[in-house]
């Protein structure tokens, strides 16, 4: 990167990502232990966001010290071995499966889900695909990798994470400049797309159907989002308290994961939820100002890619704790408990800080 200043990085947006990650862990240590007693050992999950948390930091610190003119070179080799993993999860022996989704890959001594590196690498790899080419050059094998990255993770299946690599990927096209009638275009046929995976998939209308009226079937799937809105409104405006969350003891499922700010706000009430949404806000604040000083088009686009997904994620995960979409089943974003996802998160947010540093001439 050259013609730039380089400055000392975004301290602020540092500052708020370890406020969230100490919510997260404060709230894995509330929520979890009930579920983990399966395992004989309380803090089972605890001492697993730990360890995830401990790799997550050296994850961002190795993103922050990142060479970001070597990263931009590597991004084609990064996006296949992105691909390449996302293949694997099919092999037998390889990939290993859970609750009917195969996701993830064991090597042994730990397993982590190549869907959530794909969003890292794909960011990488659109930022410099339509960064460094003209968009009408640009566009179709961006579009080619796109398709390839969602149909694999579509497969395993998971929707919700598919979802999300499709609106980062539009967030990108749109930071590039792509035309509008194009951008509409490429909305148009992915909402096309998604309905036609929801009507082909029985267990996906019952979803839906569980999101128009969950207490149709409360038993079955509209039990994730009655046992949420429980939660949320049992809070208050001050919440029970810290540990002071009944919903957690098998009553609200994935509640150390998916669910977790609905125990956040049965704990904390709306006071503390509207903390965690004034965090998230602030994340969004610094992150839009370091995309808007980024040296150079490359890493425009890196850190508006980092920002969106986030962004995106955060927004979809509280929603669909609050009854406002159907459950998509992913994680709130440095919150949730988490290896891989939490890991990818932290590595991102090491590369936005990278950026953070460097202004244009």
């Amino acid at each position: 990167m050259s013609q730039t200043y380089k400055y000392r990085p975004d301290y602020i947006l540092l500052f708020i990502v370890v406020a969230l990650l100490s919510i997260g862990l404060l709230m894995v240590f509330s929520a979890s232990p009930t579920m983990a007693m399966k395992f004989g050992d309380s803090f089972y999950y605890l001492k697993r966001h730990l360890l995830a948390l401990f790799v997550g930091c050296l994850a961002l610190y190795a993103g922050f010290k990142m060479d970001l003119d070597n990263l931009k070179t590597w991004a084609p080799y990064i996006i296949a071995v992105s691909v390449f993993l996302l293949m694997a999860v099919f092999i037998p022996g390889f990939g290993i499966g859970r609750g009917g989704a195969s996701r993830w890959i064991y090597l042994g001594f730990f397993s982590f889900q190549p869907a959530e590196l794909a969003k890292v690498a794909l960011i990488i790899f659109l930022a410099k695909q339509l960064s460094t080419k003209s968009l009408s050059t640009a566009i179709l094998p961006a579009l080619g990798v796109i398709f390839l990255t969602v149909l694999l993770v579509v497969r395993e299946p998971d929707l919700g994470t598919s979802i999300i690599i499709a609106m980062i990927s539009f967030a990108l096209f749109y930071l590039a400049g792509t035309p509008v009638k194009h951008f509409i275009a490429l909305i148009l046929t992915s909402l096309f797309g998604l309905i036609v995976l929801s009507v082909t998939s029985p267990y996906r209308m019952k979803r839906l159907f569980a999101f128009i009226n969950p207490w149709g079937d409360p038993r079955g799937k509209g039990f994730h989002i009655i046992q949420s809105l429980i939660a949320v409104g049992s809070g208050g405006l001050f919440g029970l308290g810290l540990g002071g969350s009944k919903q957690k003891f098998f009553y609200l499922p994935q509640n150390y994961t998916d669910f977790i700010f609905a125990i956040f706000c049965e704990e904390m009430g709306l006071i503390g939820a509207s903390g965690i949404i004034l965090l998230y806000f602030l994340f969004l604040g610094r992150g839009m100002r370091i995309v808007r000083n980024a040296p150079d088009n490359f890493t425009f686009l890196l850190a508006g890619g980092i920002v969106s997904w986030i962004g995106i994620q955060a927004i979809l995960n509280m929603s669909v704790v609050l009854g406002l979409l159907p459950t998509t089943g992913i994680p709130l974003p440095l919150i949730s408990y988490g290896g891989t996802s939490l890991v990818a998160a932290l590595f991102s947010i090491g590369l936005l800080l990278n950026v953070s540093q460097y202004r244009k001439a």
